[in-house]
């Protein structure tokens, strides 16, 4: 779900006037548009030293590994705030090092001047809203009018897909709509009262206008973020907040270029793409009737149909919690990239074989045996020894448990502080103890974060750690709420349910991308039973099979992941590119294919290495 962590408007008039805007200037939001559910908006101009794409870093930029600066540390200014989500959303997702690639082999990284349009629109039924922007490029093709709408991928901010249509459609000429589908790092200070305004700034619930303002407990403490404690459950809204997304940008559209309007779905080309959670949100749109939507490209997508072998995230990710740790021992170290540091985590990993046997979950009286036992149970289930070894970053960086906390709260609707097993966010200190949060670290939540905690100065809190398998406790019970009784499990699993995925609309042209070597959403359980189900069903659904890919191309600029894998977003571009040319009469679907390739290992990448079909 691409969520990396450390040890992760009253509709404005549109006018010619937001033309002379000046670059990352906001202008004034006015009346609201209540059908569509949008308010809140706020229109900005970037250009001249600024733009849509990169927000002025251009392609060295982004390379920083040093993010951009705040003057202030504990007040940046919108364009700040601006600047550095989109930097930190090109870097959570794209492989940016020296050598990957990116913009010489493939990928766009320069200055796309235009204006920006965001808003906060809700979905009818919902308690909170999710966050719209569309980008309007100075260059958009009004002969060809194309709209590309891209959901955030795993629980990132509205800019969480901005490399992935961002950096395909506005080189086109395309607008660019973006949802953060509900999700996203509106986090809310429960201590001070304090959240994130439409702008990205830090504003106070006492004044209204925030992005996201939870229920809020009397004594509450810590952080509360919209993904967890919504009580929305948005995961099983995906498909609507893609397609609300879709409609604002038709209306963001006909008020910025009244010249070419109106823009309909019957004369505007909409495609849907995202990677992860958000390949299972279009996917999700992509199941929605009426003929708003003209093709889909969903990559590595995190979708639970109705289909055999298909398993939900959470049954495999609180399953993997548990047992993958004592599994991989049973794994070649020499076959699994670093990191992490073998070294490092291979005390914990024996430490969780011992603590399986003694629950009677593993057999063995070595650890050799037990781990044999562990992977054996995993293998049965349904898991490759592909994803097994590219999991071991799940495992290594304790994300599944992160994972199957967050998503625990969001299927049961608990709002904050009403985790059933007890789980909690907030700042602490060295010893762990809780503390509040500081003005700077608030600051920067907004920009900097993947949308879960732990990261960025949020830990994830667990009052059930004892020694010595600390986190074991919390996993069992995480665990039961997908296979035990009682109440919560029922909540957990209904909330669960809703998020089944159903076959796409008839006639719609649909490309699934998936890496085989995927270890956070491996395909045999998402995409794999997606496809064959709408094959059965005679939907145009076409599936290219990526050799040597994992789920996060970011980790590509550790070496011994570009020694051993490939990036991901050179084939959803070429798949995006296919489908523009079908839909323009230029050529067919692509077939089906499992892509050969060849990792870079130490050296650049090369266009034959990709192998694209």
């Amino acid at each position: 779900m691409n969520a990396i962590h450390p040890a992760v408007l009253a509709a404005l008039a549109l006018s010619l006037t937001a033309c002379a805007t000046r670059p990352g200037t906001a202008m004034s939001p006015v009346a609201s548009q209540p059908s569509l559910g949008i308010s809140g908006q706020v229109v900005t101009a970037h250009r001249d030293g600024d733009d849509l794409l990169t927000a002025g870093l251009g392609l060295a930029g982004l390379q920083a590994v040093v993010p951009p600066a705040f003057a202030d540390a504990a007040r940046p200014t919108a364009a700040e705030a601006r600047r550095r989500a989109i930097w930190s959303n090109w870097r959570g997702i794209a492989d940016l090092s020296p050598g990957g690639g990116y913009g010489t082999v493939y990928g766009h990284a320069g200055a796309v001047p235009g204006r920006e349009f965001s808003a906060l629109a809700t979905v009818p039924g919902a308690k909170h809203p999710h966050r719209v922007l569309v980008q309007v490029p100075d260059a958009f093709d009004a002969a060809k009018r194309c709209v590309v709408v891209a959901p955030a991928s795993g629980s990132r901010g509205v800019y969480g897909a901005i490399s992935v249509a961002g950096a395909w459609g506005l080189p086109q000429g395309c607008a660019v709509a973006y949802t953060d589908k509900g999700a996203g790092s509106d986090f809310f200070d429960l201590d001070a009262g304090i959240g994130v305004r439409v702008d990205g700034t830090s504003g106070a619930v006492a004044d209204g206008g925030l992005a996201f303002a939870p229920d809020v407990p009397a004594g509450a403490k810590g952080v509360a973020f919209r993904h967890a404690h919504s009580q929305d459950n948005p995961e099983a809204d995906w498909g609507r907040h893609v397609r609300q997304a879709a409609q604002y940008a038709l209306q963001v559209l006909g008020e910025a270029l009244p010249g070419a309007a109106p823009f309909t779905f019957d004369n505007t080309r909409v495609i849907a793409v995202g990677i992860s959670n958000g390949g299972g949100a279009v996917l999700r749109a992509a199941e929605l009737e009426g003929g708003w939507l003209d093709a889909v490209v969903a990559g590595e997508p995190n979708v639970y149909p109705e289909a055999p072998g298909s398993r939900a995230l959470y049954d495999y990710a609180t399953e993997a919690a548990l047992l993958q740790p004592c599994a991989l021992l049973h794994l070649d170290p020499a076959s699994m990239a670093q990191p992490p540091m073998r070294a490092t985590v291979e005390p914990w990993w024996t430490l969780r074989c011992a603590t399986l046997k003694s629950l009677g979950l593993v057999s063995g009286d070595t650890v050799a045996e037990q781990a044999k036992s562990a992977y054996d149970a995993m293998r049965a289930s349904g898991w490759t020894d592909e994803a097994m070894r590219s999991g071991a970053a799940s495992s290594g960086f304790d994300l599944w448990r992160s994972v199957a906390a967050t998503y625990a709260s969001a299927y049961g609707r608990y709002g904050a502080g009403e985790h059933p097993c007890g789980y909690a966010f907030s700042a602490q200190n060295a010893d762990l103890s809780l503390r509040a949060a500081t003005d700077a670290e608030r600051a920067a939540w907004w920009s900097d974060s993947a949308g879960i905690p732990p990261g960025n100065g949020v830990n994830l809190v667990d009052g059930r750690m004892v020694p010595p398998d600390f986190t074991i406790a919390g996993l069992q019970c995480l665990r039961a709420l997908w296979d035990g009784q009682g109440a919560d499990a029922e909540r957990v699993r209904a909330g669960i349910a809703q998020t089944r995925a159903a076959l796409p609309r008839a006639g719609l042209p649909v490309i699934v991308v998936h890496g085989l070597d995927d270890g956070l959403v491996p395909p045999a359980f998402s995409s794999a039973p997606y496809v064959a189900a709408a094959r059965a069903a005679g939907r145009e659904v076409r599936y290219w099979q990526v050799g040597n890919a994992e789920h996060f191309d970011a980790f590509l600029g550790f070496p011994d992941y570009a020694a051993r894998y490939v990036p991901m977003l050179p084939y959803v571009y070429a798949a995006l590119d296919r489908v523009d040319a079908f839909l323009d009469g230029k050529g067919a679907l692509p077939a089906d294919a499992v892509i050969a390739n060849k990792p870079r290992g130490s050296a650049a990448l090369t266009a034959d290495d990709l192998a694209i079909p």
